[in-house]
């Protein structure tokens, strides 16, 4: 199966060079002279590579990669990498520290997440847009701060990642992080 230039979106998962990419952002371009064209940023999904690459329009196609998503919850992380379990097979699978990346700031026991699998390899995670984490460390809150207060502090979440939080934010809180962003939302609901 084929993709046309017609068919990309941003997010829409394309092979090149029987490689797995992403498209993140493309643009039609047709000039005065000559043929139309589109000039997509593509992600490589293995390395994290960004590359500009142009295509023919209604001329080029790019393959349909063989990639799957699987929920997968996370069991525990070793000094290999990361552990998950399929909640349909209950098989195990292994990531390493390089195919888990940035996203082991956001990983706690129990977490559900899909793994893509290209060509039946484990090669990403993706996770859902927010989670809940307790912050593990940080100054003592301020009473009387409110949300729109001056400034804010740093609170160590108990994955190790660093957030900016309002002031009157305590050690032993649970908060809504945003994943895609690493940024703190608001307290968690109860």
């Amino acid at each position: 199966m084929k993709y046309q230039t017609t068919d990309f979106r941003n997010g829409l998962k394309i092979a090149i060079e029987g490689k797995p990419f992403i498209v993140v952002s493309f643009q039609h371009t047709n000039p005065g002279k000559g043929s139309a064209f589109v000039k997509a940023r593509v992600k490589n999904l293995e390395t994290g590579q960004v590359l500009e690459k142009t295509f023919k329009s209604g001329v080029d196609t790019v393959d349909k990669p063989d990639m799957e998503e699987r929920e997968m919850e996370y069991t525990y992380g070793d000094m290999d990498g990361y552990n998950f379990m399929d909640t349909k097979t209950f098989e195990s699978v292994h990531l390493s520290h390089d195919n888990v990346g940035d996203a082991k700031n956001f990983l706690q026991e129990g977490i559900k997440v899909d793994i893509l699998y290209f060509n039946e390899r484990p090669i990403s995670i993706e996770l859902p847009n927010f989670v809940n984490l307790a912050v593990k460390e940080t100054d003592p809150g301020l009473k009387g701060d409110t949300a729109g207060g001056s400034g804010g502090k740093k609170a160590i979440m108990e994955t190790g990642l660093q957030v900016s939080v309002p002031l009157f934010i305590n050690e032993g809180e649970i908060l809504k992080i945003d994943t895609r962003t690493g940024e703190y939302s608001e307290r968690a609901k109860k």
